[in-house]
This record gives C-alpha cells, structure tokens and sequence, in this order.
C-alpha cells in the first residue's frame, strides 16, 4: 500500500490517522508542493491531487473513498482483519 502525500495537506492527515487508527501499515510517497512537479502522482492516478492511495490494482483518488475502502477492507467489523 501507499501512500502519495504532502505534509500540510488536511485530507492527506486524515488519511493518515485513519491508516494509523487500523494499524495499517503503508509506504509514503511526499511529494512536491506543486502540482506540476507530481509526476509520480500523475503517473499513477492521472492526476496530481492528493492523497492517493494504492494498493494492488486499486488506485483511490478521493478522501471519502479512501476513508471508506479503508473501513471496507480493514476496519473492525470486517472479518479479515479479525
């Protein structure tokens, strides 16, 4: 799984605690400040905003979609992670 992310970024930190509340263990890729220097990020998700999160084939590119397949996959009421 990672993570592509800027420090200051409020939904890159929310992201984060969520990773973090599930004990989900991620790789982080900072990246530039500015959008266009986000080659990796475009490269993955073609687009430059961030958070993205990958894991496998999935390529989320939205906050309540991350927030959301991070519950889905890995929060407490999922089976596997019991």
């Amino acid at each position: 799984m990672i993570l592509y992310s800027v420090d200051w970024c409020p939904e890159c930190i929310l992201v984060k605690r969520k990773l973090a509340a599930l004990g989900i263990a991620y790789d982080e890729v900072k990246v530039s400040d500015s959008h266009v220097e986000r080659i990796q990020v475009k490269k993955v998700s073609n687009q430059t905003y961030v958070p993205v999160l990958t894991e496998g084939e999935a390529i989320l590119t939205e906050t309540p979609d991350i927030l959301d397949y991070l519950d889905k996959t890995y929060g407490k009421s999922n089976p596997v992670s019991s």
